[in-house]
């Protein structure tokens, strides 16, 4: 039977990787709309950051 343990750590790391977006842009927020919008960025962040990290490195 195979291990995935390697597959578990990445899926915490990304996981607080949404909370930490969600703390950084609902602090940001303003009003209803932009709180909801808060909660989308914190859902689709991590995913633009490491993209963007890795493409900086040039993988």
């Amino acid at each position: 039977m195979a291990s995935t343990a390697s597959g578990q750590a990445g899926n915490a790391i990304y996981g607080l990787g949404i909370f930490g977006a969600w703390v950084y842009f609902w602090i940001e927020a303003d009003g209803f709309w932009q709180h909801v919008l808060a909660i989308l960025e914190g859902i689709v962040w991590p995913a633009f950051a490491v993209y963007h990290g890795l493409q900086a490195l040039g993988a």
